[in-house]
């Protein structure tokens, strides 16, 4: 698919709210005077990418993506998120630190995907989507058909989707479409090719939280097939 058709499909909007409690003072400070600074206008064509590039899709309060990001300085990250809330901690996160390797979309990051150009991305990371349990509502569900197209063109060939979740129901749809997708392979062998997280891994409060709750998480990784 041409990337002029790709820009053009419309999707539907996949998360509810996008705001909560009042920011606090220097919260909303960083929202005003940091977040246009780092955030990618999308309006203009994107920029050539010259270092590798990751991408997480809804990064919530941004636990994984503040630590990959100070680990991993020679990469490029691009972060997700349409809760405000969530945005002001990162941003916090990032000018305790310093940080000069995040860029940001306070939004739907399908509007990215449409805006990166072909073959940009080395990792997307996907943990803890809204699960939308209702059966009326699963359409909402960011791993769908339209969805895996988009991430198909943007990602390169061995790139890798790392998705978690703790929703049985959602672990199995996600498998189910993702293994149907030309575009995607699932390599798992074993059993702690699912049940263990990946190397490095930063627990998010979600996940400490569900696993509190007695629901065990299952990391599901799935590789960008050759074109």
């Amino acid at each position: 698919m041409s990337e002029t058709s790709q820009q053009s499909r419309p999707h539907a909007r996949l998360f509810g709210r996008s705001k909560g409690k009042t920011l606090r003072k220097h919260q909303a400070a960083l929202v005003a005077e940091l977040l246009p600074r780092l955030s990618l206008d999308l309006s203009k064509p994107p920029p050539s990418f010259k270092r590798e590039t990751h991408l997480e899709i809804g990064f919530g309060g941004g636990e994984h993506l503040i630590a990959v990001a100070t680990e991993n300085p020679q990469i490029e990250f691009i972060g997700c998120e349409p809760f405000l809330n969530g945005v002001a901690k990162l941003l916090a996160r990032i000018e305790e630190r310093g940080l000069t390797n995040v860029r940001l979309h306070q939004g739907d990051a399908a509007d990215v995907l449409d805006w990166l150009p072909d073959d940009s991305l080395a990792r997307v990371y996907l943990f803890y989507p809204d699960p939308w349990p209702k059966r009326r509502h699963r359409k909402r569900r960011f791993i769908a058909r339209d969805n895996l197209d988009r991430l198909a063109r943007v990602m390169h060939t061995g790139a890798e989707l790392r998705f978690a979740t703790d929703i049985d129901d959602y672990a199995a749809w996600t498998l189910a479409r993702a293994r149907a997708h030309p575009a995607f392979a699932w390599r798992a062998r074993r059993a702690e090719d699912w049940l263990a997280p990946w190397p490095g891994w930063t627990r998010t409060k979600y996940e400490a939280k569900a696993m509190a709750e007695g629901r065990n998480p299952v990391y599901l990784t799935f590789v960008r097939t050759p074109r």
